[in-house]
């Protein structure tokens, strides 16, 4: 059992070690193949030439005495026949100064098992060892004439592999002797050798070879195992990061310097994806938060004015309708808070259709004529308190004249609120960024050529003589001559070229700004969120609902926009910043 586990413990299937070490094994033992086969190769051709050169030199050294006695007429007929018929060589006499042929002869000195033979020049070959029980293989008289004439070219011949008629394999080499024989006559001289001793070399190598091969693959084993181990540390490591990463916990991360630069790049990667799923989770649920707040705020918002119109209600019902002191103050009561839930329907709604990615009907509009149109409202919004206009310069931005005017008014009515009814101030600027960040003011100077027609650039200080200058009346006239139309045709006019100046900048810039109590630094980050509310008891009193902040902020950014605020203004209140896209 304990042996079986060590084996599951070491061996896993499916395991990325495990496939590496095959790999590995098989890549190794693919190389010793391959050395193994060129190995063989080597030999062979190294053991065969060596043997070669070997036949050629003692064909060299064979006696001259030798070669001549073979080369006379009459020898070679007796060696033939000696050769065909044992017992008629051993009878026949010897010839004077001829030595006899045969495993005795000294003059002829050659290892066993070696051929030797003869081919003169009209082809009749012979066996001269004829007693060594080795016959000498015989080619063709076409592959001997073909011999001949490399030899006689000086193109080495070289060695063949024949087989001679007992079946064995013979190493054969061809040599010419020299001219100086008698008549100068030339012998080709054919002496072979059997390939069994050199096959037996090469088998005997072969079977070392493989003996270490096999060693090699099991020491190969044995090393590449702590060494997979060992690299595959940093990606175990991050399978257990994995493991303890969830839902819940997002704050694993990879180390990042292991030392290998895919795994490192896995981690860069891993952290990265870790990262965006934290801030997804986060995002989540913070929009679950708000969702939560939006639907216990709008649920308490909305059942306020309900539960005051049931109470009035109550009371004209027990009575109070017989009264017309109390059933007109009843009446008036349900009157407001039903223009109240009313609003506050129509804020939710607005805000609905801006969450929805809503189609904005753009159009080139001068915004310096759009804000100056917008006076006698502001105006009547203000009351007492002091407006102060800044329109710095011409400005053309494409928008929906309608939306801007909403969020400028959000914002104003913002400052009214927070703002002494008496001594209130709140201040409108309109500038231009040029191309470079900076803020451009000199082409808004040229508008106060439009002051009397527009009102741009003008300043109300005196709010007494504001008063009596814009009447009710004249709101209903100013309304009817500056509308929003008016704003979208001056651009298309363009008599002045202002909008050709306008293109020139960078970004509008619009503030409103006031010299109410501000908004703490803690409440800025989150005015803009829906049904938040800085001082909840204020803006009920003064009948907010907390969505004012919400739909300017949708309608900015719905054109590219974005806004903020600070307390960094020249008046001590709050100071809220558009920044907006130019035409």
């Amino acid at each position: 059992m304990k042996r079986a586990g060590l084996l599951r413990r070491l061996w896993k299937p499916g395991s990325l070690r495990n496939e590496l070490l095959a790999r590995s094994l098989l890549v190794l033992a693919a190389l010793l193949l391959l050395i193994g086969v060129f190995q063989y190769i080597v030999m062979k051709d190294f053991l065969y030439r060596n043997k070669a050169e070997a036949l050629e030199a003692q064909i060299l050294a064979l006696p001259r005495g030798i070669l001549a006695d073979w080369a006379r007429p009459g020898i070679r007929e007796q060696i033939a026949g000696g050769g065909s018929d044992a017992s008629s060589a051993a009878e026949a006499p010897a010839l004077p100064g001829i030595p006899p042929y045969g495993r005795d002869n000294p003059h002829v000195l050659l290892p066993p098992g070696t051929s030797l033979a003869t081919v003169d020049e009209e082809e009749s070959f012979t066996d001269l060892i004829v007693e060594n029980g080795t016959p000498a293989p015989r080619l063709t008289d076409v592959q001997y004439e073909r011999i001949k004439e490399q030899l006689k070219q000086r193109v080495p011949a070289g060695y063949q592999l024949l087989t001679d008629s007992e079946g064995n394999e013979q190493l054969v080499v061809f040599r010419y002797t020299a001219k100086s024989l008698p008549g100068g006559s030339q012998l080709l001289i054919q002496m072979g050798v059997g390939t069994s001793s050199m096959k037996d070399i090469l088998h005997n190598q072969l079977l070392i070879f493989s003996s270490l091969a096999l060693l090699a693959l099991l020491a190969g084993t044995l090393v590449y195992l702590p060494v997979l181990r060992r690299a595959l540390v940093p990606l175990s490591n991050a399978v257990q990061t994995v493991e303890k990463t969830d839902a819940g916990n997002l704050n694993e991360r990879l180390p990042l310097q292991q030392g290998q630069a895919e795994i490192d790049l896995l981690a860069r990667s891993f952290n990265n994806m870790l990262d965006r799923l934290e801030l997804s989770f986060e995002a989540e649920r913070e929009a679950k938060e708000q969702m939560r707040r939006f639907v216990a705020d709008a649920s308490h918002e909305l059942r306020t004015p309900l539960t005051s119109i049931h109470g009035f209600v109550d009371v004209l019902r027990r009575g109070a309708a017989d009264h017309p002191e109390q059933r007109s103050a009843a009446l008036r009561s349900m009157h407001g808070e039903t223009k109240r839930l009313n609003a506050l329907v129509g804020d939710l709604l607005t805000l609905a259709r801006l969450d929805q990615t809503p189609s904005l009907h753009k159009q080139p509009v001068r915004l310096d004529l759009l804000i100056s149109d917008m006076q006698p409202q502001l105006r009547l919004m203000a009351g007492k308190r002091r407006i102060e206009l800044e329109i710095a310069t011409p400005t053309v931005i494409h928008c929906e004249a309608d939306k801007i005017k909403q969020a400028l008014l959000n914002l104003f009515h913002n400052a009214v609120q927070h703002t002494d009814p008496d001594n209130g101030i709140i201040a409108i600027s309109l500038f231009a960024e040029a191309e470079s960040g900076g803020r451009t003011d000199d082409a808004g100077r040229a508008g106060n050529d439009d002051a009397g027609r527009s009102g741009i650039g003008v300043r109300f200080h005196d709010a007494e003589k504001a008063s009596k200058r814009y009447s009710t009346d004249d709101t209903e006239k100013a309304s009817k001559r500056y509308s929003i139309g008016d704003a979208e045709r001056a651009v298309s006019d363009d008599s002045d070229g202002v909008a050709e100046r306008a293109a020139s900048v960078g970004n509008i810039g619009l503030t409103v700004a006031d010299n109410g109590p501000g908004i703490k630094e803690e409440h800025q980050a989150k005015v803009f969120e829906r049904f938040y509310r800085s001082d909840a008891s204020r803006a009920r009193k003064d009948g907010g609902s907390g969505l004012g902040l919400a739909i300017t902020k949708a309608i900015i950014e719905a054109h590219g926009g974005s806004i903020s605020v600070d307390n960094s203004g020249t008046l001590s209140g709050a100071s809220f910043h558009i920044k907006l896209p130019r035409a």
